[in-house]
């Protein structure tokens, strides 16, 4: 079982630049083709909100045609810079994503793993929360599964990344510690998986591990001052690569979209290590 994860598209209107500076689309275009090309190729992909730039109805448009071709089933979260009805309006065939009126929530699942997605957006901000009735939701479907491994899914880290700005806008602390206690309950739980920060992370929480993922476009600068300024970097665009089977759990890679030299082998035809 192969699952992709990517984050932070950012999608704009066809042509326009996000920060004046960096055309999204095209970047999506490849990571696209770059998923499409993996062998094996992944089971499905999860992408961890921030779909667009501004959460504008021809903004999810143009993120549904660059979309299409993805051989995989894809799964979209939402994120600070998205908007539920906008969304749902674009992708009005995807039943997940209207199995709740107030939020963009959903459980599903892929093979032998069980997907729980959450919606930690507050309108008009760009911190997240998971408010009581949001939690409430998490531990339903979180009993409902107890006997699958499960992902549990949502854009905002609830984890301190050191890097000064992002923490300023992760998910609120109260809200982290709830879900941390709750996750905790469930040992099921193989992994919290985030977007946001456009960087990878992993720290231990609830009992489990969270992670964080690079974007398939611009990352956020890498900057571990507490007083940062915020800024973005252009470098490699990543996305993640979740393996599992029932012996080893999930084991997590990092995959560039773009294309390196080699491979080259390490060995010579008859056997002995390349001198």
């Amino acid at each position: 079982m192969l699952i992709a994860q990517i984050s932070d598209l950012h999608i704009k209107r066809p042509g326009a630049l996000a920060y004046r500076r960096v055309d999204t689309a095209p970047y999506l275009t490849r990571c696209v083709e770059r998923l499409n090309a993996l062998v094996p190729t992944p089971d499905a992909i999860i992408i961890t909100g921030d779909l667009v730039d501004q959460g504008e109805p021809e903004q999810y448009e143009h993120l549904k045609s660059l979309l299409a071709p993805l051989k995989a089933p894809y799964y979209l979260l939402v994120g600070n810079h998205d908007d539920r009805a906008a969304l749902r309006a674009s992708f009005a065939d995807r039943k997940e994503l209207h199995t709740n009126d107030e939020f963009i929530q959903y459980s599903v699942d892929i093979g032998p793993l069980h997907l729980i997605a959450l919606d930690s957006m507050v309108p008009g901000q760009s911190a997240g929360l998971l408010c009581d009735k949001r939690l409430a939701w998490l531990e339903e479907k979180l009993n409902a599964a107890h006997n699958k491994p499960v992902i549990v899914a949502l854009h905002h880290p609830p984890f301190v990344s050191g890097i000064g700005h992002m923490d300023a806008l992760r998910l609120d602390p109260t809200s982290a510690q709830k879900l941390a206690a709750l996750i905790a309950r469930h040992p099921n739980v193989e992994r919290v998986i985030c977007g946001h920060v456009h960087r990878p992370m992993f720290v231990r929480f609830g009992g489990t591990i969270a992670s964080a993922v690079p974007a398939p476009a611009h990352q956020v600068a890498l900057d571990l001052r507490d007083d940062a300024p915020s800024a973005f970097m252009m470098e490699p665009p990543a996305f993640a690569l979740h393996r599992y089977d029932s012996l080893n759990g999930l084991i997590t890679h990092h995959a560039y979209v773009d294309a390196a030299d080699g491979p080259y082998p390490f060995y010579e035809p008859e056997g002995s290590l390349i001198d």
